[in-house]
């Protein structure tokens, strides 16, 4: 076991740089004892920050929600720098084809950090899933024979042929995509436009799939999420889109490996004596000691310091010294005098501003499971964005955007679970 250092480790992620100050000690109250504080991130890691599905209207005559020629369909996603959007829908005239970007994704920044906006279909390639032959690609109408069954690597044939020497135009010339962006919420619109009519390869295109993966560090949870370039296709219901259309079992996996990976920041500890919560007050505004720099950013030294020397607060830690990732935990001991009581924060780290915590202090006599205390606190200092995919947050190197508001529990507008679920407090 290690003690509670008093060195301030400031982390907001693994992207944020780590800081320092010097040892903060503060004599204690008629010391009764050590006790140890164990902190873990029981929250899940998951492959995918959002994902989704996509469909057309079909027609009068199309009882099928397809995208036809001449039609378009928008959705919208949030996506921070280094993240990629991932799509798939079928080319519907075909025993096995698809339209996707490369295995890798759409990347949404350009190296300067600035949003891709646009006309981006030469970014959008179509495939041949390999596990079924096309026969005869026909512009009128459902391919002509094929159908059977084969096991070839996924390839690109847009602008080439396939295995049964149907010619396909690139495509981009049947396949209009452009991307608008909204810098406060962080938010891509894209706009998918079936361009196919009077081509050699007009086609609908059918009821589709999207995702954007997590990130961490700067690094892609999973970088090609639907297959992987001259590799066989995965059996994770890519293969239904590209022979049926249909998405339902890619958007099963999809929606299975979706959710907010929630890193929690080095954690701020603190003994008071006498008195209310020295840190906070729920529907009051921050009281500008430090706070926003851990909702914010989780560093923790301001805040330590301006506590170390307040009436009433007997000793200030930190424990840990780089971000508490899902399934990490960090401990250590405190000491503590009769009547004492324990404060914790912690940043969610993939958030603008919000911090777990304990508004009531602990007492410090108390041993056991206490995380029933800790709820999840929106800061009020900066604009919010959707978690994990904010392009503002301290995770992406962003420049937050400012408010004030008091501080309040978070509520329900993003799909984040319950604080129970994601950090657990014990005293032994």
């Amino acid at each position: 076991m290690k003690p509670l250092t008093k060195i301030i480790s400031l982390a907001a992620l693994a992207t944020v740089a780590l800081t320092s100050c010097n040892n903060m000690v503060v004599s204690p109250v008629s010391p009764s004892g050590m006790k140890t504080i164990t902190i873990r991130n029981i929250g899940s890691s998951k492959q995918l920050v959002e994902s989704g599905t996509f469909k057309g209207m079909g027609s009068a005559t199309v009882n099928t929600p397809l995208i036809l020629p001449g039609q378009e369909v928008s959705f919208s996603f949030y996506a921070g720098k280094g993240q990629t959007l991932n799509f798939a829908t079928m080319y519907g005239w075909s025993k096995d084809c698809f339209f996707a970007p490369a295995d890798s994704g759409l990347a949404l920044y350009h190296a300067d950090g600035t949003p891709v906006t646009g006309d981006i279909s030469d970014q959008i390639m179509l495939w041949d899933d390999g596990t079924k032959t096309n026969g005869k690609i026909n512009p009128s109408g459902p391919a002509v024979g094929g159908g059977n069954l084969v096991s070839r690597p996924i390839k690109e044939i847009g602008g080439s042929m396939d295995n049964d020497g149907n010619s396909f135009l690139p495509a981009s010339m049947l396949m209009n995509v452009t991307l608008t962006y909204n810098d406060t919420t962080s938010q891509f619109t894209i706009t998918i436009k079936n361009i196919s009519g009077g081509t050699q390869n007009t086609t609908p295109f059918s009821p589709g799939v999207w995702a954007v993966s997590n990130s961490l560090g700067g690094h892609l949870s999973d970088p090609m999420p639907y297959f992987t370039d001259d590799s066989l296709d995965r059996g994770n219901g890519l293969a239904k889109i590209a022979q049926m259309g249909d998405n339902s079992k890619l958007a099963a996996y999809d929606s299975a490996n979706t959710g907010i990976i929630i890193p929690l920041s080095p954690v701020l500890v603190v003994i008071y004596h006498k008195g209310n919560n020295p840190v906070f007050k729920v529907t009051e505004a921050d009281f500008g000691q430090g706070l926003a720099d851990i909702a914010q950013k989780g560093m923790a030294s301001t805040l330590a310091s301006a506590l170390k020397n307040m009436p009433g607060v007997t000793n200030v830690y930190v424990l840990g010294s780089s971000p508490i990732l899902p399934g990490g935990m960090e401990t250590g001991q405190i000491q503590y005098a009769n009547g004492d009581k324990i404060f914790i924060a912690t940043m969610f780290g993939t958030s603008n501003d919000w911090f777990f915590a304990n508004e009531t202090g602990m007492n410090a006599n108390k041993s056991g499971d206490v995380s029933n205390m800790i709820s999840l606190y929106d800061d009020g200092t900066a604009l919010e964005q959707y978690p994990g995919a904010g392009n503002r947050q301290a995770g992406f190197g962003g420049t937050q955007i400012p408010e004030s508001n008091p501080i309040m529990e978070v509520g329900n507008t993003f799909p984040i679970p319950p604080a129970k679920d994601v950090i657990q407090v014990s005293l032994n």
